[in-house]
């Protein structure tokens, strides 16, 4: 079996590449800029980049895509959200806590989730206020908007600040796990295995019937079913799409595809051309090295880059 790729980068387009990384370097200051195969990034902590394609107009963020959001750790959510409030051309984003309304920046400033998921329920919020129940006040997580209207999540208390991770959306989450360990050799996240037993012919599974909050939409959101794979110290947890319209396709849009890095691009193709996987572009050069594009389960962009 040919080892796992790594994360590699994400790669989004931009009107102003050279604005967007002066942006991301402000809010996240141990990443730096540089330039990868001839264009223009930021440099993670954690050996991952962020690349940049200039465009002419303000690339597009809906119809929605598989890729939602990017999330970067950072050492304290409180100090960085109030780093963040003291900055006035940063826009943070409320979560909100109920669909009757409230808003907290941050969700350690809300009813905690419960059973390993990050919200709660109609039912389980008038628990936590039966019970009395109070925020943490410490960690938890929150957003911004970025440049180009990029949706941008940081989350703490954490060791160091890095990139951490690409939050998607699929058609069928247990589906599109099973297509990562089938084609990509991915690891599962720990804690988001699929039900035992589950295969390509019982995957599919309907979307939870319940919202929970807090969220960025005030009439909440669906968490369940939820799964997510990981490439070296980079998650890709993902939730079901959130209504009845099937994802459309990463290229093109702001966050434009996933790049993972493989040592021997050859011994890649030939697995992925034997199992049918979609090549959206061929072999091609990029920069000192080579890459090709397949496509993933939720029509997602994947970018393989060999690095030796």
């Amino acid at each position: 079996m040919l080892p796992a790729p790594s994360f590699h980068h994400l790669h989004l387009n931009s009107v102003d590449p050279e604005a967007a990384i002066a942006f991301y370097l402000e809010q996240f200051p141990t990443s730096a800029k540089a330039s990868w195969g001839g264009l223009p990034a930021l440099a993670a902590p954690n050996d991952v980049l962020v690349l940049f394609t200039k465009v002419a107009a303000a690339p597009p963020t809906s119809p929605q895509t598989a890729l939602w959001h990017f999330g970067w750790h950072v050492t304290d959510t409180r100090k960085s959200l109030d780093t963040y409030k003291s900055r006035k051309h940063v826009k943070l984003l409320p979560l909100y806590t109920t669909d009757e309304g409230g808003s907290v920046f941050i969700s350690s400033d809300t009813w905690p989730g419960t059973g390993g998921v990050p919200g709660r329920t109609k039912a389980q919020i008038a628990e936590a206020k039966a019970q009395g129940i109070q925020p943490t006040r410490s960690g938890g997580f929150g957003y911004m908007e970025g440049p180009d209207s990029a949706l941008v999540e940081y989350a703490g208390d954490h060791p160091a600040e890095r990139f951490n991770h690409v939050h998607m959306f699929h058609d069928d989450p247990f589906c599109a796990q099973l297509w990562y360990q089938k084609h990509l050799n991915a690891p599962v996240f720990a804690g988001r295995t699929a039900p035992a037993g589950m295969t390509e012919t019982t995957c599919r599974v309907p979307r939870g019937s319940e919202r929970s909050w807090p969220a960025l939409e005030r009439q909440g959101m669906f968490r369940a079913p939820s799964a997510a794979v990981v490439f070296g110290d980079v998650a890709l947890p993902c939730y079901m799409r959130q209504d009845d319209t099937p994802l459309a396709s990463s290229r093109g849009h702001l966050y434009d595809h996933i790049a993972l890095e493989v040592a021997d691009l050859d011994a890649w193709v030939a697995k992925l051309r034997g199992e049918g996987v979609r090549f959206l572009e061929q072999p091609y050069r990029l920069g000192d090295t080579r890459a090709v594009m397949i496509e993933g389960p939720s029509r997602e962009a994947l970018e393989l880059v060999e690095v030796r």
